[in-house]
């Protein structure tokens, strides 16, 4: 009864990392293939070709199998170190500053009462 129980467990994570890597797939064919060059990320083809295999293995194969492990570091490779890169390439910032100084608070600027 555990077993099925731990499979199942497993069955939901290897589907939620399949459409986790269908998701950051479309994220990488949105992007500008300048944006790939300016942030020197190799190029747009390879991450396409990349987030696509594993896409594809996780949906695929079992999650405990050797392949589909190497297609989760792929995607998180994108996730914490392209994605961000393209980003600030593009000019896209992060988060809805737009100005303003480091003392600036939630609702205006923040100077300690002064």
């Amino acid at each position: 009864m555990l077993i099925y129980g731990f499979q199942s467990i497993l069955s939901w994570v290897q589907l939620a990392l399949g459409v986790y890597a269908a998701v950051m797939l479309i994220d990488a064919a949105v992007r500008r293939e300048d944006a790939y060059r300016a942030a020197s990320k190799q190029t747009k083809g390879m991450w396409l070709i990349f987030l696509a295999l594993a896409t594809a293995l996780l949906f695929i194969l079992p999650i405990m199998s050797f392949l589909p492990v190497i297609g989760v570091i792929a995607v998180i490779v994108y996730t914490v170190d392209v994605r961000p890169a393209l980003r600030e390439a593009s000019g896209g910032g992060s988060g809805p500053r737009r100005g303003g100084s480091s003392s600036d608070g939630p609702y205006g600027p923040f100077n300690g009462g002064r």
